[in-house]
């Protein structure tokens, strides 16, 4: 199967996967189900894979895609324009698909008041870090809130310098629990122990996922970090009936 699907307890009516790289036609380093527009692959390649997405997923509409930028702008996706540029969305509309692409960066997806509000969000660490959860769900307004963390760069992999551990612990003493010192100033930093932190502080209690690292597993997922920037996307997708 050339897609995962999240391990959560959704709603009847609310669906979730994510694309893994295997399925498509896409060559070289984007091999093979990149849905990137933005990575430098044949347009006519991304164009047949995600024709293959919405097939393969059975999805009742395309995808909307965004121009992802590492901040914390949240649409509403039922509303928003082809690529518009934000790093989530949100709907309470059915059959409208959010999507988030990545490769290394954390995807999350939301589900509130038992699948009235879905959304999806792109959290890489500098996302994260300004406040791109706390966005999503303050757009998504919503009681009760599960969500659900997708492949990303795991603890082992993922080195960052003294200036993204002291950005994270002075803004929340409790994330130095997520970093590794390893020497010479660098630090292996966990982006899911991150999240749920940040989750945390907003009350969120419902986090499944994490654990899945894209850098480690060369078969399933595109990495950034490993391949470099001649590598696709895999895209984290929601949706209800």
């Amino acid at each position: 199967m050339n897609w995962l699907k999240p391990d959560w307890p959704l709603p009847i009516g609310v669906h979730a996967a994510v694309t893994l790289r295997t399925g498509g036609i896409s060559r070289g380093g984007y091999a093979s189900l990149n849905s990137a527009s933005h990575v430098n692959d044949d347009p006519e390649h991304v164009s047949a894979n995600r024709g293959i997405i919405k097939t393969m997923l059975q999805l009742p509409a395309e995808p909307v895609w965004l121009q992802q930028v590492h901040g914390i702008r949240v649409v509403k996706a039922d509303l928003a324009t082809p690529m518009e540029t934000a790093d989530a969305s949100f709907t309470d509309q059915s059959g409208v698909v959010c999507a988030v692409q990545t490769a290394d960066c954390l995807p999350v997806l939301f589900c509130g008041d038992q699948g009235r509000v879905i959304a999806a969000a792109h959290a890489g660490w500098r996302g994260l870090l300004a406040g791109i959860i706390s966005q999503t769900l303050k757009k998504m307004n919503c009681r009760d809130v599960q969500i659900w963390l997708g492949p990303a760069i795991g603890p082992d992999n993922f080195e960052v310098g003294a200036e993204v551990f002291s950005a994270f612990v002075d803004e929340n003493p409790a994330a130095v629990s997520a970093f590794r010192n390893i020497g010479a100033g660098k630090w292996l930093a966990d982006i899911y122990q991150l999240a749920r932190l940040n989750l945390a502080t907003y009350g969120i209690e419902k986090i499944y996922g994490g654990g899945l690292c894209t850098v480690a597993d060369p078969l399933r997922y595109y990495s950034y970090r490993r391949d470099g920037a001649a590598t696709g996307r895999m895209a984290s997708l929601i949706w209800r009936d």
